[in-house]
């Protein structure tokens, strides 16, 4: 596995995915997207943003990070938010905002709640927008760039990660005789033909 920076090939693909996990597109650009993406099958296993504003550039804030359902649980997202935390440091910020309804993912890397009153102008309107549109439950979180941290569990996890194919969908597993405490091989059924 591995985090590349986005292209435009991947927009098509990116919308789709935004779309099918509710995720915010507001102001939707490839390029500033990371995915990550499997070394051996070249399958894209999760993806994520960071968003600068025009009326406020001095915010950076991260957004849009999805992971497929096959590949949850191995660290994508993890890798992806790492590789973010990165291009913001590279990009000059100190700190990355982010306004989500699972805060406790972030918070495992050092994301702490950021009181409304301590957010930008811009930041304060989007939480607005977003509790209006997306969840009730929205809540602001900031890191500063050096408080960043990687779980090591989920640094190991990343480097075996592999696609877990999900259950058919409507189809039920197949149920055992044994299961129910049947002994199939001496059970005698009422419709027995035998």
């Amino acid at each position: 596995m591995y985090v590349r920076d986005g292209k435009d090939r991947d927009e098509m693909w990116l919308l789709n995915h935004i779309e099918s996990m509710g995720l915010d597109d507001t102001a939707f650009r490839s390029r500033d997207y990371v995915i990550a993406v499997d070394e051996e099958t070249n399958n894209r296993a999760g993806f994520g943003r960071t968003r600068t504003h025009e009326a406020d550039p001095d915010v950076c804030e991260l957004t849009g990070i999805g992971v497929l359902e096959g590949w949850r649980g191995q660290g994508v997202g993890a890798h992806v938010i790492e590789r973010l935390i990165d291009h913001a440091g590279d990009d000059d910020f100190d700190a990355v905002f982010s306004l989500t309804s699972q805060p406790e993912y972030l918070r495992q890397f050092g994301f702490e709640p950021a009181p409304i009153s301590t957010l930008p102008s811009r930041l304060d309107e989007r939480l607005e927008q977003k509790r209006s549109t997306h969840e009730e439950a929205v809540v602001s979180l900031a890191v500063n760039l050096d408080s960043f941290r990687m779980p090591p569990v989920l640094r190991e996890r990343f480097k075996s990660a592999a696609e877990i194919d999900p259950e058919p969908v409507g189809v039920a597993p197949e149920e055992l005789a044994e299961e129910f405490g049947i002994d199939p091989d001496t059970a005698t059924y009422k419709y027995d033909t035998d």
